[in-house]
């Protein structure tokens, strides 16, 4: 199989490009754009089993019921055919019936890595749930002044979709919110999981609508369990001489504080519920019923959201 190429995108564009300035697309048009998205979806070259990331530091067994898409053509999904703003990227986990392309998607993950020094743990146990939530939708609200300003959709933080969870022994924590986008009428589902190492975090972010929530939650244990990171780069290794220290906790990684704090605007996770702009433009065409999931992309879109 073949990586996604330049060539098969440049063609998938073309096509809705047609099939959206003729209102009335023939059946040939159809076939065609139907047999372009066949042509991206056999291009996509996934993996099973065992994958190394972070050059070594990190050990990925794909879980049962999963594939995975490395880096690159995970890069090129997200900015090429789902239209988000280029950033790095390790991977993308999909459920084994779904890929890009997929008609009745339910959720991908996102798999990311930040450097941002070791997370220390020590306010996990004294955290309020209920206040840091307060906290955050005070955050949320402020930030749409931003997010008018420069056309975006204002969101609204809903409430814990799951409350946070450290496990403080594996050095694992997940939790999930519920956002309401002023352009949706269906609630989205971001659900958090970030893996601590010596040096930094592994993140794991899902996105789709709330109906997602229950078959997410019967799949995050088996995702939490299949990645963690290797012999020398692991949280117990931290070595306060010459490792780095983060400049916030585990509040903070959850409130997502420290991108306050250097003046950018929190992000939501991974995509903004957004990678079915392009699909959504030949959907309106020819009314393939297609799912919509919310929003568009406009100019560009923050990279997270509080």
């Amino acid at each position: 199989m073949k990586h996604l190429s330049i060539i098969l995108i440049l063609t998938f564009l073309s096509s809705i490009s047609s099939i959206a300035q003729n209102p009335n697309p023939t059946e040939d048009e159809i076939t065609e754009h139907e047999r372009v998205i066949d042509n991206i979806d056999a291009s996509f070259q996934y993996q099973y089993g065992s994958v190394e990331l972070l050059d070594g530091d990190i050990r990925l067994e794909i879980p049962s019921g999963f594939k995975f898409l490395d880096a690159e053509q995970s890069a090129r999904v997200l900015t090429d055919l789902w239209g988000n703003p280029p950033s790095p990227v390790e991977g993308m986990l999909f459920p084994e019936k779904m890929s890009p392309m997929e008609e009745d998607f339910t959720y991908v993950v996102e798999i990311s890595y930040s450097d941002e020094g070791y997370i220390k743990d020590d306010d996990a146990k004294d955290l309020d749930y209920d206040d840091l939530l307060e906290e955050m939708q005070s955050d949320t609200k402020d930030a749409n002044q931003y997010r008018r300003e420069n056309g975006y959709p204002t969101v609204e933080l809903v409430g814990w979709a799951a409350p946070p969870f450290y496990d403080s022994e594996n050095k694992k924590l997940h939790w999930a919110k519920e956002l309401k986008f002023e352009d949706s009428e269906i609630n989205t589902l971001n659900y958090n999981i970030r893996i601590l190492g010596r040096k930094g975090y592994l993140n794991l972010n899902a996105i789709g609508d709330m109906a997602v929530l229950n078959e997410f939650k019967g799949d995050v244990d088996r995702i939490l369990a299949s990645v963690s990171f290797n012999e020398g780069s692991t949280y117990r290794e931290f070595n306060p001489s010459i490792d780095k220290i983060a400049a916030y906790g585990i509040g903070g990684l959850i409130a997502g504080k420290v991108l306050l704090k250097v003046g950018l605007l929190a992000k939501l996770g991974i995509l903004l519920a957004k990678f079915w702009k392009i699909l959504l433009v030949a959907i309106v065409a020819i009314g393939a019923g297609f799912k919509r999931f919310i929003g568009g992309k406009k100019k560009e879109e923050p990279e997270e959201l509080i």
